[in-house]
């Protein structure tokens, strides 16, 4: 039994709550992100945002509600084809949703590394469609979902379809799973290195992970997302790093010599 239960469908809740969730937590971040207390957690100072940065933050804020829009549509698609409604909908033990969760997210992980890999080593589709997203040099929470359109739905949009439809998860299970994997994108974006970050600390591809790929001498490694390392690890693509602090406070992701 869930909250909604009886009042909105498990199908539009997986299709709206990630939107919502994205920017009640990614706008918490940005409310907290220039405040003095917490400049001794960024990963980047004031000025490397506003100098390296090349895109301003309405112009971001279109392009995730672009990307979101398509994400709403797509859902609402996908749930339309693979529910139905003359039949009700049993909820399987909790051992078998933690297990079809555990599946969605190394397909997710397996889908965006390749497709993101790919469109940083296709010339042609990096400079048209990826390099939208590494406009933002010196990332934030709100930026995490700036992508061209295509990008957005090939990467994102479609890499959540087939994780849904590969572990065989239901749409309630589905919407839990969208919300975690939009919850722990924000984070790896938020550029803070926050001392109670369970996301920090459990995921060793973190936002000092992904800081690492935004970087010039990064580019072209750590494009594992959102959830696992595995695929860098295997495929040499893995940068380690060393989060050193900075004299004027904060911290910076710095390029392992090892």
């Amino acid at each position: 039994m869930v909250p909604w239960e009886g009042y909105v469908s498990d199908e539009t809740m997986g299709t709206f709550s990630p939107i919502v969730l994205y920017w009640l937590y990614a706008g918490g971040y940005q409310l907290i992100l220039h405040r003095r207390p917490l400049e001794r957690y960024r990963l980047h100072t004031r000025d490397e945002e506003e100098e390296k940065n090349l895109v301003s933050l309405s112009t971001v804020v279109r392009g995730v509600l672009l990307q979101q829009l398509v994400q709403a549509i797509v859902a609402m698609i996908l749930f339309m084809v693979t529910s139905d409604s003359s039949i009700t909908v049993v909820q399987p033990p909790i051992v078998v949703q933690i297990f079809q969760f555990l599946v969605a997210m190394l397909v997710m992980d397996s889908w965006q590394y390749f497709v993101h890999r790919y469109m940083h080593q296709n010339k042609f589709l990096y400079r048209h469609i990826h390099s939208q997203h590494h406009r933002l040099i010196v990332p934030y929470a709100i930026g995490a979902l700036y992508n061209h359109p295509l990008e957005g739905l090939l990467l994102d949009t479609l890499g959540g379809a087939i994780s849904f439809l590969v572990s065989g998860m239901t749409p309630r299970t589905a919407m839990f799973f969208f919300c975690f994997a939009v919850l722990k994108t924000v984070d790896d974006h938020c550029g803070l290195w926050l001392p109670y970050n369970i996301f920090q600390h459990l995921f060793q591809n973190n936002t000092a992970y992904h800081d690492i790929h935004h970087q010039l001498q990064g580019t072209k490694y750590n494009y594992s997302q959102p959830f696992f390392s595995i695929w860098d690890r295997m495929l040499g693509t893995h940068m380690p790093y060393d989060l050193v602090s900075r004299k004027e406070g904060g911290f910076e992701a710095r390029p392992s010599r090892d």
